[in-house]
């Protein structure tokens, strides 16, 4: 008969055992297993960050060393796009693992969003991994509003863009639009995102019998772009560059690109006039630097954590954003600026100080997360895993990223050029190697036909999905 300390060691060895082997299981799918098991996940999202971080080597001077210390950590996609340039569908597009014209109804609702994936056959990422064992955990902005009730084991909410700020003095007064500029609050402590990232420090404290899935969602740099003064005085106004811009950069755009422009957003021709393009700058990288100070303090708490040698990072932004190129501040449009995104894995595993040029889109994230962890493949993700690039980033990725906005357009994103095609048929085409501005539209010019139609198939793939 067994004596007390027998039957112990007999149940730590077979739990030791086990735990190797299904790392041993995990390890046949990945490469980032330990002998610890499944790898926790910190999934961060910040909200309308277009390419301005320094790491991205795009726009000179923004100060984000949280972002640019995780760049170092990790894998940095350069040629990231997202699938619909408006928060909602984007981060739909993002959690349903398709692509939005798949998706049916409101696709700002979380419940509904629920509803139409699992009319799929599928389920939304967070559901599929803790229908496979994992704690899910989310603060802040991950679908439009949150994530549907009951599908989550912790919350801490969402927060609101603008609490309490009603009395700043505006700068922009048109209906329609959050947009606006202004120092305020006074304390970091009245901003959502200091809550969140406070919330999810927390929980990296805390003990957690089951691998987790922490989702943290920062809501700056959305407009409007208020935070506290101690932010903007990290920059000096007359040394902010302000972006590439081209008086009649919209004399060869269609009719119905121009229709993109929204009427309620300012005009750069108007911020020029009054002296505002600058302060409008301004206050985007101030917002930057205020969320990229919340991003290190999450980051912080999970080196400092129990978890740190076990957990992969993916940070990502739901569309890119338009600061005075095109003649306008917006999101909401197939143009590069709109649609190109930040996207960033590191942690466990993940090679350090590496990056690729190749074009993935934010539809990858599902299926690379589902991998990297050793679950299930999902069959109804659309996107690729993109494991093999963070292996070997300069491998050979011949899959354009595909954009959708408004009534049946679309852009086809490659290596080397951007293509639109709007809903009557007119076209946009740009050649990022000679052109990166997208300032010259090329969709005239015969000898690029076979180019347009190549890229063109692309569209008829995703379209042929729509239900």
């Amino acid at each position: 008969m067994q004596n007390t300390s027998d039957t112990l060691r007999t149940k730590q060895f077979k739990r030791m055992k086990g735990n190797l082997l299904l790392c041993l299981i995990i390890s046949t799918l990945s490469h980032f297993c330990n002998a610890q098991g499944q790898p926790n996940i910190l999934f961060i999202s910040v909200d309308d960050l277009n390419d301005f971080p320094a790491y991205a080597n795009r726009y000179e001077g923004a100060i984000t060393p949280n972002l640019d210390k995780l760049a170092r950590q990790g894998t940095v996609f350069n040629k990231a796009y997202c699938q619909y340039a408006v928060c909602g569908p984007s981060r739909a597009s993002v959690m349903s693992g398709v692509h939005p014209n798949k998706l049916s109804g409101s696709l700002n609702d979380d419940e509904v969003v629920q509803k139409s994936t699992r009319k799929l056959g599928s389920e939304l990422m967070h559901t599929w991994f803790q229908n496979n064992g994992y704690k899910t955990l989310a603060v802040g902005k991950i679908l439009h509003s949150h994530l549907p009730d009951g599908t989550l084991d912790d919350t801490g909410g969402r927060g609101l863009f603008s609490s309490g700020l009603g009395k700043l003095k505006r700068n922009w007064h048109q209906n329609g639009t959050m947009t606006d500029w202004a120092k305020g609050p006074e304390t970091d402590e009245q901003m959502p995102d200091h809550q969140a990232a406070n919330w999810a420090v927390d929980k990296l404290k805390e003990k957690h019998d089951k691998p987790f899935f922490l989702m943290v969602g920062f809501l700056r740099p959305h407009n409007p772009w208020y935070v506290p003064e101690k932010w903007w005085d990290m920059y000096d106004r007359e040394k902010i560059k302000l972006p590439p811009y081209k008086k009649d950069d919209l004399d060869d755009i269609p009719k119905l690109g121009l229709k993109n422009i929204k009427k309620q957003m300012p005009r750069t021709e108007w911020a020029i006039e009054t002296d505002q393009w600058r302060n409008i700058v301004h206050s985007y990288l101030a917002s930057i630097t205020f969320v990229d100070h919340q991003i290190g303090k999450v980051i912080q708490a999970l080196e400092e954590s129990q978890y740190s040698d076990n957990t992969i990072i993916v940070l990502w932004s739901d569309h890119g954003y338009q600061m005075g190129e095109k003649n306008t501040f917006q999101k909401a449009s197939l143009w590069e600026r709109s649609t190109h995104v930040p996207l960033i894995f590191a942690g466990n595993g993940v090679p350090k100080g590496k990056s690729s040029d190749r074009v993935v889109s934010l539809l990858d994230i599902y299926p690379t997360l589902v991998e990297m962890s050793g679950l299930p493949e999902n069959s109804k993700n659309e996107g690729r895993s993109l494991v093999p690039l963070i292996k070997e980033p300069s491998k050979i990725w011949p899959y354009p990223s595909v954009t959708g906005y408004g009534e049946d357009s679309y852009a086809v994103q490659n290596e080397r050029y951007h293509y639109i095609q709007y809903a009557d048929g007119s076209e946009e085409l740009y050649d990022h190697k000679n052109d990166p501005n997208e300032w010259t539209n090329l969709a005239g010019k015969l000898n690029l036909t076979e180019i347009k139609a190549d890229l063109a198939k692309h569209i008829i793939e995703v379209k042929s999905k729509d239900n």
